[in-house]
């Protein structure tokens, strides 16, 4: 497992980390769809980045 990998796993999981406790203590659909898009786009981003042969 090379840096970029673990560096991405870490900083997604950091990321649903910080935008969860609000989705949960505020339990507002509208507030959990934009959470989710944005997790979703740096899921992407992330699979994009580990895919690529650039370093």
């Amino acid at each position: 497992m090379n840096f970029k990998v673990f560096a991405g796993l870490i900083g997604l999981i950091m990321l649903i980390a910080f935008l969860a406790p609000p989705v949960i203590k505020l339990q507002k659909l509208a507030l959990a769809v934009v959470v989710l898009i944005g997790v979703a786009m740096a899921a992407y981003e992330f699979f994009e980045n580990v895919g690529s042969k650039d370093d």
